[in-house]
């Protein structure tokens, strides 16, 4: 589908305040992240299978982005401005109050969606974008690995 471009005597009624705003924030990806893409690498080479953008629930239209379906482990690596972080979250500028209400949204969205996964028995698990890919990794498996049963040894 071909936009069409504005003359100069039109105008855009936009949320975006410039036009290289708007194609800034319409590249911006919801999916497939680099932080996103980093720790699913790095679950993959611990040996760590798992769905990738899962719906959980059905009726519900939210995806974790990282599923360990059989062990009901949700992944969330969230990024610091979108979701708030409380270290490096910041606000625009410009557009205020459309900004507060998207962001704000943005983060009653996720612990809405951490409360319906916890009561339909999902391990809920999120993490910042800056987080360590080590700490990430261990986090998840310890959630996700097979717990290994000590048996005694019949050498002893």
């Amino acid at each position: 589908m071909n936009a069409r471009r504005l003359t100069k005597t039109e105008t855009r009624t936009s949320w975006a305040s410039t036009d290289g705003v708007r194609r800034s924030m319409q590249s911006n990806r919801s999916k497939n992240t680099g932080p996103e893409l980093a720790v699913r690498s790095a679950l993959h080479i611990a040996g760590l299978r798992f769905r990738v953008h899962y719906r959980p629930l059905q009726g519900i239209k939210r995806e974790v982005d990282i599923a360990f379906t059989s062990k009901r482990v949700a992944v969330f690596v969230d990024g610091c401005f979108w979701h708030g972080c409380p270290v490096h979250a910041t606000r625009p500028a410009t557009n205020v109050d459309w900004w507060a209400t998207k962001l704000d949204g943005n983060i009653a969205r996720d612990r809405d969606t951490d409360e319906v996964l916890t009561k339909a028995g999902w391990r809920v698990l999120r993490f910042w974008e800056h987080v360590p890919l080590a700490d990430v990794v261990v986090a998840v498996a310890a959630q996700v690995a097979p717990r290994r049963v000590e048996s005694p040894r019949s050498d002893e």
